[in-house]
């Protein structure tokens, strides 16, 4: 595993975390035997899942925060 100083900085750091954050949510609703706790987790991945997309649809010189106001 990475150390903070060998991490990736800017969006592939970002884009990392995101993937490792995911896999580890799934995780924990794999193993979670609370209903309630499955599905407040599914709600995580997803909403991770569509955090990690608009990083990949987003052009690299424009924030985030942007990227919804775009004229298509």
């Amino acid at each position: 595993m990475a150390t903070k100083s060998q991490q990736p900085k800017g969006p592939d750091g970002a884009f990392s975390s995101l993937n490792g954050a995911i896999v580890a949510i799934d995780l924990a609703k794999e193993n979670s035997r609370v209903t309630q706790a499955k599905a407040a987790f599914g709600s995580v991945v997803i909403l991770l899942a569509i955090i990690r997309v608009s990083f990949l649809l987003a052009p690299t010189d424009q924030p985030l925060t942007d990227v919804a106001y775009r004229k298509q």
